[in-house]
Order: C-alpha cells, then structure tokens, then sequence
C-alpha cells in the first residue's frame, strides 16, 4: 500500500465557518480528526513491539529515522479486535510535540463540517470518559464521532516516553 501525503491545496476548500476532518472507520463507527494534525497515512507496516507499554500501543515504526509509537484505537476505545486487512492504515498525527501513529480499519475520506453541522456530544452520565470527543458531525444520515487528539493521546505521550 502506498504512502498518502496531505497537501495544503486539499485544505483550501474549507467550509466558511467550519473545519476539516480526515474521517476514518473503526468497526462500523466513522470518527473524524482535524485535518490539520494529520501528517500522512500509511500502510500497515512492521511494527517492534516495546515491553511494559499499555496494551493499546502495537508497537513502534521507523518513520524516516524517527521512531514513532503506534496505537491501536480499536484496543484504545475497548473495541473488538479486527484481523488488519488490505484496508487497514496507520495515519500519522502530531500530538504536542511528538508524532504518533493510530491503526485504523480503512480511511473514509476528507469532510467539510460547517458550525450548523455540529452538535455537543450529549451527558452520557457521570462515570464514562468523553473528555477526548469534541463533538458530532452530522452527515447524511449518519453521525461522526469527532475527536481531539491531544486529550485522547496526550496523557500517554506525556507520562510515558516511548
């Protein structure tokens, strides 16, 4: 599978009053990031396992002559496990000052998501963790579950060195 590089020329087509989302898909759920934090997306590539990491993280690549971690979020969201496939990627996101990798089951695409196509992420109660989801694209008749990178990696990043 091919590397992806992100142009900036894809990110001036930017809805007024809005932003952009590389979707992707985890099981059959689609999950948005900010564009802007995505680097590139690779294929599924060799991964060297680390002792004494959280379960989530696979492992680390060499992306260039840097050595990047690699989670998996199926794992990091308590998801079931998948058999990676011909679709499944590792997009490449800064977090902080750090790059990482996340393992996907495929890439969707690129969404233009204006401020009416937004909604808060409803009170699920008190005891389950949605501090990571910045909200909910709507977009047909589906709904996107968008995420911040930062407060969904960042801890890990910053309390642990890989």
């Amino acid at each position: 599978m091919s590397t992806a590089t992100l142009s900036t020329s894809a990110l001036s087509d930017m809805t007024e009053g809005g932003s952009q989302f590389l979707t992707f898909q985890l099981a059959e759920e689609l999950f948005g990031i900010d564009i802007l934090r995505v680097q590139e997306i690779k294929g599924l590539t060799h991964l060297t396992q680390i002792p004494n990491v959280p379960p989530y993280i696979r492992g680390v690549m060499n992306l260039r002559g840097t050595v990047v971690p690699v989670v998996d979020l199926r794992h990091r969201f308590s998801m079931p496990a998948a058999t990676y496939n011909q679709f499944t990627v590792i997009i490449i996101v800064t977090v902080g000052q750090k790059v990482m990798g996340l393992v996907v089951d495929a890439v969707s695409d690129v969404l233009n998501v204006g401020d009416a196509e937004l909604e808060q992420l409803p009170d699920l109660g008190c005891d389950i963790d949605t501090s990571f989801i910045t909200g909910m694209a709507k977009s047909s008749d589906r709904l996107i579950t968008l995420l911040d990178i930062d407060r969904l990696l960042g801890n890990h990043v910053t309390a642990q060195t890989v």
